[in-house]
């Protein structure tokens, strides 16, 4: 980018800010605002344009890799068991090392953390493609990988999330959230037939490497962007548990905001399982192949890619609270029908995971949202530190949870068992008058 906005600032919260950032945080009524109340810079779809391609190129080799491990590991094990536990230490250490995350963002520059993030993320990869291609290549190793990417993970979220209401008007944020998904979603269509590819025909190591010039990409994309950050001088100044207390405080003054995040969370510990079961379901249930697996999480992929093309199309509508009970119904009855499925009925299981997959689209970018509006700017790390750590928690508890049943009563009838609770979580979510109050 070769022209930066001349309304990028540090902002200090409860501190007396320079004259420069004084000047420049008081808004002009004709100058346009950020969803978080500040000066948007006048460039701004080119900053989110430079940091999204670059995330767009990280998030392709991140998802080809990954479904190497993955497949690794369904090749070497064929266990249900061992792919939870491979979900698990990609999940937990999101879930805990989050809310420090949150705390890191609200305390120091945003865009450094997570250039430092994808920066870790990608030598750990690349250490990763060394180690695989001198022949080490195991089932710790690969456990210790996934560990420490979702470290990384766990710094860059908070940071990202805190970032964009500064970057973009109100009536763009749920797009913009949405658009992390929308292009998950593009990778997870040919990410993994790709990372399949070059594992069959240049090895696992090749895949391993990509995934270290796709964190490069993603450096680049960051560097260029100028991204403006707020820091709460309060926070500086606290030990961490006043830190966590404080993010706590800023979502719980909103009691229908914490009942919404606790049904999704509830909801995210029951269908989180399926991330570490779907290719289990085509090699057992179906007697697929690698390439069958890769055609379901395209499947999926394509369905978040239409439900979050809806989204960003449409703009969610007035009742974000709702469209989250209403997806919740959705993926528990497309969850169920997988489940009742006949051994050669995959293609009726890609249409139910693709509806599946629409509907699972509707979940983050509204309760990020609903979260960004409640919540004070200079709080926003921590907060949204921990709603990822709640999800982050709730996931791999659902996959421990998940794995011992699958294998106690099978791979089919937990999809059923696992549709009929989301169904049921989806219809009682919205009934609470504070939930409801959400959409007022």
């Amino acid at each position: 980018m070769t022209e930066h906005s001349p309304h990028s600032f540090e902002v200090t919260g409860n501190a007396i800010p320079d004259i420069t950032a004084a000047e420049t945080a008081v808004p002009n009524s004709e100058e346009p605002l950020s969803a978080a109340g500040l000066p948007l810079p006048r460039n701004w779809l080119a900053i989110i344009a430079f940091i999204w391609a670059g995330q767009a190129v990280s998030m392709i080799t991140s998802y080809a890799a990954g479904y190497a491990v993955v497949w690794y590991v369904t090749e070497s094990t064929g266990s249900a068991l061992m792919l939870a536990i491979m979900n698990i230490c990609v999940m937990l250490p999101i879930g805990l090392v989050s809310p420090f995350g949150g705390i890191v963002a609200d305390k120091h520059n945003r865009k450094i953390i997570m250039i430092a993030a994808d920066g870790a993320v990608g030598a750990i990869s690349l250490v990763a493609a060394l180690l695989i291609l001198a022949g080490d290549v195991s089932i710790p190793l690969l456990l210790v990988v996934c560990m420490g990417r979702a470290v990384g993970q766990a710094f860059h979220g908070p940071a990202m999330m805190a970032a964009m209401p500064m970057l973009v008007p109100d009536k763009h944020l749920l797009r913009i959230n949405t658009l992390d998904q929308l292009l998950a979603s593009v990778a997870s269509i040919g990410a993994p037939a790709f990372g399949i590819f070059l594992y069959t025909t240049l090895g696992f190591s090749s895949v391993m490497f990509l995934d270290f010039a796709g964190a490069c990409v993603a450096i680049l994309g960051l560097a260029l962007a100028k991204i403006p950050t707020v820091v709460d001088a309060t926070a500086t100044q606290q030990h961490v548990l006043a830190n966590l207390r404080d993010g706590w405080r800023a979502i719980a003054q909103t009691r229908g905001l914490v009942l919404l995040i606790s049904g999704v969370t509830v909801g995210m510990m029951i269908f989180g399982p399926m991330s570490a079961v779907f290719p289990l379901m085509t090699y057992d249930h179906f007697g697929g192949d690698g390439y069958m697996a890769s055609l379901t999480e395209a499947a999926f992929g394509a369905g978040m890619l239409v439900g979050s093309g809806i989204l960003m199309a449409w703009g969610g509508g007035k009742r974000l609270a709702g469209l989250i009970a209403v997806a919740c119904m959705i993926v528990g009855v497309a969850t169920a029908a997988c489940g009742l499925l006949p051994t050669d009925g995959f293609p009726a299981f890609l249409a139910f995971v693709a509806v599946m997959a629409v509907a699972c689209a509707w979940f983050n970018g509204p309760t990020m949202t609903l979260t960004q509006r409640h919540v004070a700017d200079e709080k926003m790390g921590r907060a949204m530190g921990l709603l990822t750590a709640a999800m982050g928690l709730a996931t791999p508890i659902g996959v421990a949870i998940g794995g011992v049943l699958a294998e106690w009563i099978g791979i089919a009838p937990f999809f059923l068992v696992d549709g009929l609770a989301c169904l049921a979580l989806g219809l009682v979510m919205y009934l609470p008058k504070s939930v409801r109050a959400l959409d007022a």
